[in-house]
């Protein structure tokens, strides 16, 4: 089998037209200076993106029925900032299949992860062309299942730093530390790693385009750790009265 097809395999899509998965490919620095703007993934990453917020924003709808519009809007982007979309595309092992030029080759490009956010977004406006919106859909939901479980089952919090730290302050006096262990991309489109930790143990880890964006990335994955721990168990009771809302 050549590379193409053992990729589809892996997909879980076969391409009836495989040169938009060759297009999906080709990053823009193997044309570079040329005016051919039909001949590199930038155009398939601009369709991917509206297919993408699309399906994902239809599926918000439905699977967070009490949210309002402020919060659905954070759940999406919490789904498709580009941090999450490069690990879904190193996950699909994308980065070995990327067209470079020369240079971009030997500066890392293939584990970039801009280049992989647009390779994905790429490679889902080519399933849309390919095969239309419902093959998009279910190529994209196969890759968004477990996020949006989590999605469904922990409601997006406006301040998470501050509830984790409410939350720990009623077992200790100690706040948590946050602490950056890592920092990548270019200047225009950087990314940070943090880690959050309690009296010397870490919580959880988090990602964002800012260090504040990460902080608080961390917490939120710490509180979706701690938060079903620190509820009390229901009761016959409990479950009987409503709670009141302020």
């Amino acid at each position: 089998m050549s590379d193409l097809a053992i990729f589809q395999a892996r997909l879980g899509y076969r391409f009836r037209d495989e040169s938009l998965l060759r297009l999906a490919f080709t990053h823009p620095s193997v044309t570079h200076g040329t005016n051919r703007h039909d001949a590199d993934n930038q155009r398939l990453e601009f369709l991917g993106d509206a297919v993408l917020s699309l399906i994902l924003s239809r599926e918000l709808f439905w699977k967070l029925p009490d949210a309002d519009e402020g919060s659905l809007t954070k759940s999406r982007a919490r789904l498709v900032n580009s941090g999450a979309l490069a690990d879904h595309g190193r996950a699909l092992g994308l980065g070995e299949h990327l067209i470079l030029s020369r240079g971009e080759e030997n500066t890392g490009g293939r584990e970039r992860a801009s280049s992989l956010t647009d390779a994905f977004e790429a490679l889902l406006g080519a399933i849309f062309l390919d095969g239309g919106f419902e093959a998009a859909r279910d190529f994209l939901l196969r890759e968004f299942t477990a996020d949006l479980g989590t999605l469904a089952e922990f409601s997006v919090i406006a301040n998470p730093k501050g509830e984790l730290q409410e939350l720990l302050q009623a077992r200790s006096i100690r706040a948590p530390q946050y602490q950056i262990i890592a920092a990548s991309g270019p200047d225009h489109d950087p990314h940070f790693d943090c880690v959050v930790s309690h009296e010397g143990v870490e919580l959880a880890r988090g990602r964002g385009k800012s260090k504040k964006a990460a902080e608080s990335d961390a917490a939120a994955e710490a509180l979706k750790k701690l938060a079903p721990a620190a509820a009390p168990p229901k009761t016959a009771e409990t479950e009987a009265v409503p709670e009141v809302q302020p």
